[in-house]
């Protein structure tokens, strides 16, 4: 996996402080207990300038997550939304990933955070197709992992929190040693949750049929635009759980998420789905979803937020 590319800028507690400069306490908290939620949000150059793709959705969300952990950011959502802005805007970014991330900070060492000061940044910097520049097209090749999505009540599953990705990255790695791009966690019901960073969806006799929230899936915002799309393009939609071998008779299944966009799978354990391309539906989907995001077609759910004008300067 290439190196990060740095940025110029990232703003810490309501300031702006230089990439190297953007430092924790090796005692801080979220250090030791994994004390943090954060959000992934793409900011896309589209013909009309830059613009952030669903800012305030994902920006509810990050506030919700922090609330179920009970940490009280300093900042409201409108400053943090305006923050993320102004961080695009101030490193010159034509399109990018953006990172905010609330988490508790350095106080003392111990499991209780009560006392420890809750800390928010926000980075942005330049970040290509997660799963490959060729994903999107020619799809790829996933297992179903051997570590199970966490059960309800044990940890919250609608909170995109640090630690809960802990069991993400077990999944991840599995993959990568296997010889997949991705992953897919069941439940502990032994149904389909998601994959390690993603949402699924599946075409069945032409219905797109996704797992509920109730099968520890994080409620990604792209798997929310793809619902919304999905319905406006005329396909039958269903939110309900789905069994493991359905994966495998399946016309058709896709990731979607922030990081993925919409990419195919076209294997599950080596099974092929299909004819082993990408489906007309899900082309159908990704043609409507980066329709938008570019500008080719009008933006009518009002999902984009332009960045201030100064932001263009650099790919």
């Amino acid at each position: 996996m290439a190196n990060m590319i740095k940025s110029e800028k990232i703003w810490m507690n309501g300031e702006f402080v230089a990439w190297d400069d953007a430092k924790v306490h090796v005692l801080s908290h979220v250090l030791h207990y994994g004390s943090s939620v954060f959000e992934g949000i793409r900011a896309y150059s589209t013909r009309n300038g830059t613009a952030i793709f669903r800012l305030g959705e994902h920006i509810e969300r990050l506030m919700n997550s922090a609330k179920i952990y009970r940490m009280k950011s300093q900042f409201s959502a409108e400053q943090i939304e305006r923050a993320c802005l102004e961080t695009v805007a101030v490193n010159g970014l034509k399109e990018c990933y953006i990172r905010p991330l609330v988490y508790r900070g350095y106080a003392h060492v111990g499991v209780n955070p009560v006392g420890t000061p809750i800390d928010t940044m926000i980075a942005a910097y330049p970040w290509g197709k997660y799963l490959g520049d060729d994903a999107l097209t020619k799809g790829v090749a996933v297992k179903i992992g051997t570590w199970a999505r966490m059960a309800p009540n044990t940890l919250p599953a609608l909170a995109k929190a640090g630690g809960n990705y802990l069991n993400s990255q077990l999944l991840k790695l599995e993959a990568i040693e296997d010889g997949y791009a991705e992953a897919i966690a069941l439940d502990t019901h032994g149904l389909v949750s998601e994959g390690s960073g993603e949402n699924l969806f599946a075409v069945v006799k032409g219905e797109l049929v996704t797992p509920p929230v109730s099968s520890s899936i994080l409620a990604g915002i792209t798997r929310a635009s793809v619902l919304r799309l999905a319905r406006d393009l005329g396909y039958n939609v269903r939110e309900a759980p789905i069994p493991r071998e359905l994966l495998y008779i399946a016309d058709e299944l896709f990731f979607s998420g922030t990081a993925v966009e919409v990419t195919p799978i076209t294997s599950v354990d080596r099974v092929v789905v299909a004819s082993g391309e990408r489906g007309p539906v899900t082309k159908a989907i990704q043609d409507a979803f980066f329709g938008i995001v570019t500008g080719d077609l009008p933006d009518r759910y009002g999902w984009l937020t332009p960045v201030p004008q100064g932001a263009a300067k650099r790919k």
